[in-house]
């Protein structure tokens, strides 16, 4: 068994990546990189980091390297493209994925870094831009556990709760899976709530009453009222970050050749949510659609 982890090479310093390596600076040897090399400068400035554009010297001077990018292929680049982080690593070392990856895409990666004697171990988050600030994200991984046992000191420094899940890509489907929950509640509610608003119900009392009956969901009991209800339209999740958890989640049964028509459905809609309402919409904006659909906002008794 390698070593216990005292340096880490952090790759994505992005809304999630930046907080979240701003708790693992006073712990390890940290040395940070993003494609946007004055923000890396900024955070070493900032932190007890170095900054580099050089990824294998990253990977050389690290035994892990944690990832915090926009999706699997953007990973599998930074690892396995000219100049990436397998032309750096040393035998022992460690990939941990925190992104939101395909599963089926994470399992082939570790089959790909398995030679140069790289595990990967992914350990996508829940928990927003909030969750990374505090430390409490959730956590769920998928990898080899005696390399997930590794990574957990610093798994602890980020997230209140870890769940370990299975082999690899495990970690990345239940992210995904559980993405497509929240959506396909969310959507369910909006409709729900557009419908009986037409009917002549009062939306805040079907939420109170949704949320003392077996239609309750994390978007009845927060979402609707602290967001739609009011007009704030606040959330930190965008639209196109749930069309896309929800495009892997579809991609997963696919990829094992599944019938899953809720799941495809679902992507379609959220797809076209972001289409229309654009990538910076927040995932409450969401009840736009139904409003536009049915000529009328919530509220308005026209929905």
């Amino acid at each position: 068994m390698p070593d216990a982890i005292t340096r880490i090479g952090f790759v994505g310093l992005g809304n999630m990546g930046w907080p979240m390596a701003h708790l693992l600076d006073p712990h390890y040897t940290l040395t940070v990189h993003d494609a946007r090399a004055d923000v890396a400068e900024s955070f070493a400035g900032e932190h007890r980091a170095s900054a580099t554009t050089d990824l294998a010297g990253l990977a050389a001077a690290s035994e892990a390297v944690i990832t915090m990018l926009p999706n699997g292929d953007i990973v599998r680049e930074v690892a396995l493209g000219d100049g990436g982080l397998a032309a750096g690593f040393a035998n022992g070392s460690v990939l941990l994925d925190m992104s939101s990856s395909a599963p089926l895409g994470t399992r082939q990666l570790a089959e790909d870094l398995r030679p140069h004697g790289v595990a990967v171990v992914d350990a996508p988050v829940s928990g927003g831009v909030a969750g990374a600030r505090g430390g409490s994200l959730a956590i769920m991984v998928g990898g080899d556990p005696d390399e997930i046992d590794r990574c957990r000191p610093v798994l602890e420094h980020l997230g209140r709760v870890i769940y370990e899940m299975g082999g690899s890509g495990t970690g990345h489907a239940m992210k995904a899976l559980n993405n497509y929950c929240s959506a396909a509640a969310l959507s369910s509610a909006c409709e729900a709530l557009i419908v009986g608003d037409r009917m002549g119900l009062e939306p805040a009392k079907m939420v109170d009453v949704l949320n003392a009956s077996s239609g309750r969901s994390a978007a009845t009991q927060g979402k609707i009222a602290e967001e739609i209800l009011s007009r704030d339209f606040s959330a930190g999740f965008t639209i196109s970050l749930m069309a896309k958890d929800v495009g892997i989640a579809g991609g997963l049964a696919e990829g094992l050749e599944m019938e899953a028509p809720i799941l495809a459905r679902t992507r379609d809609l959220w797809k076209d949510a972001a289409e229309l309402l654009g990538d910076a919409a927040g995932v409450t904006e969401i009840v736009k659609l139904w409003e536009e659909w049915n000529g009328g906002e919530l509220g308005s008794g026209s929905g």
